[in-house]
Formats: C-alpha cells, structure tokens, sequence
C-alpha cells in the first residue's frame, strides 16, 4: 500500500469538508489535560467524555494513551471496548502501538483507525506493514512537532526526545509509506490557547496528499476558522477547551459556517 516516492503530490489546499475532533489525553484510564503533556490535570472518565461528545456533534474522537510508550504498556482495550459502546462517530486509538497484532485487537474492540507515532519513528517500515496489512484508511501517523528557533523538529517519546528529524520531511515519507492522516501536533502550541501553529501546518497540509489534522493551540472559535483557511488542514483536534466548556463543538461549528466553511 505504500505509494511511489517519485509521485509529488498535487498542492491540495482542499475545500472538502471539514472534521472538529476533540481528543481525549489518556493517562491511567482516565482523562487529562496539562501543557506540551506536562502539569497533567483530571479532565474526567473518557468514556462519558466520549459519549458526551458523540452526542453534541463530534465528527469524529481521537484516544490517546500519551504514557503508553514511556512506561512500555500497550494501549488499553477495556476503555476502547467501552468507548465503542458508548459512540456512533468513528474514533481513532493510539499510545504504545508497535505491533501488527496490537492494531488488530484495537480494531476488533471497536476502533475504526489506529495512530502510530515513536514506533514508526524507530522503524518506519511499520507504516508500510500496517498499511498493507489492513488498509491505508485505518492508519493515522502522528507527528509531534516542536520549533527549535530554525526548524520544526520531529519528537518522540511524548514529545521528550528530539530526533533530528524535519517536520516536513517526514511527513512526506509517512505519506510514501502508506499513511492514511497525519495527525500534526505542534508541540511549541500545545495547551496555550493562543492559536494552531499554521506556517507548519500549512506546510504539511500541502506537500502530502492526504487529510491533515492539526492539534494544539485551540482556544476560541476563529482558531478553527484560521486552521482551515490559512493552515490549510483538513481537521482540527482539540481538548482542554472542549473538557472543561470554554467553547462548544457547535459554537465552533456555528462560526465556522457563519464565515463560509463547510463542516460535517
């Protein structure tokens, strides 16, 4: 499933309809919500949250276990099952995914994608085993970024550890691979409520010809609209300001309508 590294991809600046997603940060089976990951607060039971969002107009749920990789656990299934029961919006499952059988017991618990970040760091090969394994549509790449003052570097380990790696440059070879979305999360935004990143984000959104949803930086409804205008992205992923009721998904989607842009 893996695509043709000498294909460059059409500029996609894509008008298709766009996709609010909020996530749940998922540490010990419940749900929170710090800074860059760090200064971690309670934000609830995920799947109440879950349900909760379902219901008011979610397109879609991210789950991610953000210490599954730095304590060597595997993504929890009782909370994926459970989540599954309680929504009718498709939800993505990540944390600690490094193993082909790992994706397929998320998949059989009720997740519909899968997202894969410092496993496929480690051995980029991955991407192109589970993409052809169960279809590029069910694997998620994400990519934590964070701005060094002269480039946007890949992080892995929850974003403890630097790689080397350019943000675009790997996007690009995620996308060769055999990756379905990127998942770009900037790192240097994350929980500030200041707005996405978007010189990044449009980077990416235009040198891959795949949906691209951005994370971090959320914190009022005209971010949302400048993601998707300037940033170019796909979709937008959000958290604490969903969590703890700074903004509703249907104010954001009631905005973004107001000024032009097509949502689910």
């Amino acid at each position: 499933m893996n695509r043709d590294n000498n294909h460059t991809p059409l500029k996609r600046c894509s008008m298709l309809t766009k996709r609010i997603i909020p996530c749940l940060d998922i540490k010990h089976g419940r749900t929170v919500k710090g800074v860059s990951f760090t200064s971690l607060q309670d934000a609830g039971d995920p799947v109440e949250l879950a349900a909760r969002y379902s219901e008011n107009g979610a397109d879609e749920l991210t789950l991610l276990d953000i210490t599954a990789t730095l304590e060597g656990r595997s993504t929890f299934l009782k909370v994926v099952e459970e989540v599954a029961a309680a929504v009718s919006i498709p939800f993505t499952v990540g944390g600690g995914i490094s193993t082909e059988r790992q994706v397929e017991l998320l998949l059989s618990r009720g997740a519909d994608k899968v997202s894969v970040n410092t496993a496929a760091i480690i051995d980029p090969s991955l991407i192109d085993r589970l993409a052809s394994a169960f279809g590029n549509q069910c694997i998620v790449v994400a990519i934590d970024a964070r701005f060094t003052g002269s480039k946007w570097e890949v992080m892995s380990h929850a974003g403890t550890k630097g790689t080397g790696k350019i943000a675009i440059q790997w996007a690009k070879e995620v996308y060769h691979r055999g990756a379905g979305e990127i998942l770009l999360t900037s790192f240097t935004a994350d929980g500030s409520r200041q707005g996405f990143s978007l010189d990044i984000t449009k980077d990416v959104s235009c040198s891959v010809n795949i949906p691209v949803i951005a994370s971090g930086g959320a914190g009022k409804p005209g971010h949302f609209l400048d993601v998707f205008t300037k940033g170019q992205a796909d979709a937008a992923l959000a958290a604490g300001i969903f969590h703890y009721g700074v903004v509703s998904i249907a104010r954001v989607k009631a905005y973004l309508a107001k000024n032009g842009i097509s949502v689910r």
